[in-house]
């Protein structure tokens, strides 16, 4: 369906076209002086270079045209040229029956579906998930989900680090503690034990101890790469092995992401591609694309318009160990004879941006990927703790991202204790739902691209720009339709609604009228942060209409049933978005 400005543009552009000008002139955009008008028009101001005319007079005779539309109620041309605007109650309410009505909103559908992969997650096997991986999941999510409301295929990539000399430190490490497992004899030809030789905790403990003893240990490190090399190679024992880490990191690295309402379509990882690698290699060889450099094989990415260097993309080292750029290439290539995608959006942070560079720039110009689908490098900032430095724990580590969930769940559980007499159960459950929002919320409302601050009590605050006082807006909604029945209402249909009386009122359909457009808009922009802000504004336009307006006291029954109608769509837009950004609104708080 139409958005809301779609329409006032049409009815403005006809006032234009009925003047004597071109309609285009009429597109209808919301004021940026909220004070003065609603919306806005500065159609005049453009048309007066083509028409040889001072704008306010083109204003004033789209003005005269205008007047008696059932779509404003006030158009007033002022100087030098605009035209102020406000929208009739009348036709705010009938626009907003249809977008009660339809399924979306009002969110324009595209004409063609894009298939779109999400490339975003990025754990690495035999790692514990840290707060390093919070912003990939946690924006990925968001966006996968807003991208398929807007009506389009989309497919999450967890893209596991799953083949590179992490792999080799663990099996090296693991070998010296236990040299007499069956996975180092050689000339062992059995079956390999169905359970792993470790848990997630001993990985957890192995890993940064041998990462830490190869930078000063170069005999050590010389082990660990033979390792990786074996592995690569196909040795039966190590590939044993790896299995049994893929295993019990997978389960692990699930529960994790499962805590974070995260979820994947795909759980692929380097290793995946691993066999397509020489015969991709061999071609780009063939057809010239990849010649040796200082021993290394590398692809000129460089183009005339450069104004910085364009370092080549190594597609080879020295030693003919392939890179993370080989992997990703491969990816690239298995994609798209996969899936065929029109778009591929990845997600890592801002500092990768000169990588992604020059491997977006080879897989074109090698035919990895085709001219016509798109390649999109959305890098994010760092989250920092109160003191502006990236987030640590208390003794300065890394935090793992289970602590920092648990952390947060129990400052909220703290503040749901204390703000009213509750259950144990029903405050435990609702502290895992609240404390969620807190920390998606605190960090999808700040621009991806941008540093910004984890601050533990701002974002368990009931008040200002947060994930629980939104999630407190859809409750308190819920409790008054809860009273409503209660006191024998019945919950009429969304498009039960009247004309606005009242500039709160009208506020809030305003807000709730232009979900569609934004939504549409923020998806394909790849901005979160846009719909966390539409829900502030919606949020505060309900919480001011609701202290302003008397809503189950009204006598006159049936603007009583649409004031209650426009409470359900409030609710029902909220958790739409809510749960579009990857959380969901509690019943009670």
């Amino acid at each position: 369906m139409n958005t809301l400005l779609d329409l006032l543009s049409q009815e403005a552009g006809k006032a234009f076209a009925e003047a004597g000008y071109d309609a285009a002139l009429g597109r209808v955009t919301v004021s940026n002086r909220p004070d003065l008008c609603e919306y806005q028009c500065n159609g005049a101001m453009a048309g007066a270079k083509q028409y040889h005319k001072a704008p306010i007079q083109i204003a004033g005779e789209v003005a005269e045209k205008l007047s008696g539309s059932a779509y404003f109620s006030e158009v007033a041309a002022v100087a030098p040229g605009f035209l102020n605007l406000k929208v009739s109650e009348g036709a705010l309410a009938e626009y907003l029956k249809e977008v009660a009505a339809d399924e979306k909103f009002g969110t324009p559908l595209p004409e063609k579906p894009l298939k779109i992969i999400l490339d975003y997650g990025g754990a690495n096997v035999a790692k514990p998930l840290h707060v390093g991986h919070l912003r990939s999941a946690i924006i990925g999510e968001a966006l996968k989900r807003m991208l398929r409301y807007a009506g389009h295929e989309v497919i999450g990539d967890v893209h596991l680090g799953d083949w590179g000399l992490q792999m080799g430190l663990v099996i090296a490490a693991i070998e010296e503690q236990q040299p007499e497992l069956v996975y180092f004899d050689p000339g062992f030809t059995g079956t390999y034990p169905e359970e792993a030789p470790f848990t997630i905790s001993d990985l957890e403990e192995i890993y940064p101890k041998a990462s830490a003893r190869s930078k000063e240990d170069a005999d050590f490190k010389a082990k660990a790469m033979e390792a990786t090399h074996q592995l690569q190679i196909g040795n039966p024992g190590y590939r044993a092995l790896w299995d049994q880490m893929m295993k019990v990191s997978l389960k692990d690295l699930k529960k994790n992401y499962d805590s974070l309402n995260v979820t994947f379509d795909l759980w692929k990882g380097e290793s995946s591609v691993q066999d397509r690698i020489p015969a991709m290699v061999q071609r780009l060889k063939d057809e010239g694309y990849a010649y040796l450099s200082d021993g290394a094989l590398v692809v000129d990415v460089k183009e005339d318009t450069d104004t910085k260097e364009m370092p080549p993309c190594m597609i080879l080292k020295s030693d003919g160990a392939s890179l993370y750029n080989t992997t990703d290439l491969a990816t690239m290539e298995e994609r798209v004879e996969l899936y065929h995608p029109d778009w591929m959006v990845y997600m890592t942070d801002k500092r990768q941006s000169l990588y992604f560079e020059q491997v977006f720039r080879c897989a074109r110009k090698t035919g990895i990927v085709p001219g016509d689908t798109k390649l999109t490098f959305l890098g994010f900032g760092t989250m920092n703790g109160t003191d502006g430095k990236p987030f640590k724990t208390r003794d300065g580590g890394v935090m793992r991202l289970e602590m920092l969930i648990g952390d947060t769940r129990a400052e909220m559980l703290r503040k749901i204790r204390e703000g009213r007499p509750v259950t144990e159960e029903e405050a435990q459950a609702t502290a895992d739902i609240v404390a969620l929002a807190a920390i998606k919320y605190g960090d999808l409302s700040n621009q991806a691209s941008k540093d910004y601050i984890f601050d533990i009590d701002r974002f368990t605050s009931f008040e200002g720009d947060t994930g629980p006082y939104i999630l407190y807006t859809v409750v308190r909604i819920k409790s008054i339709l809860a009273k409503y029945e209660e006191n024998g209402g019945r919950i009429p249909a969304r498009d039960a609604l009247v004309p606005a009386v009242g500039e709160d009122e009208k506020k809030l359909q305003m807000v709730l009228s232009g979900f569609g457009a934004m939504m549409a808009g923020a998806a394909q922009e790849l901005a979160p942060h846009k719909l966390c802000g539409y829900l502030y504004d919606l949020a505060n336009a309900f919480n001011k209409f609701y202290h302003e307006t008397p809503i189950l006291a009204e006598t006159d029954p049936v603007r009583r049933e649409g004031l209650v109608a426009l409470l359900v769509l409030a609710r029902d837009v909220l958790e739409t978005a809510v749960h579009a950004l990857g959380f969901d609104a509690p019943s009670k708080m």
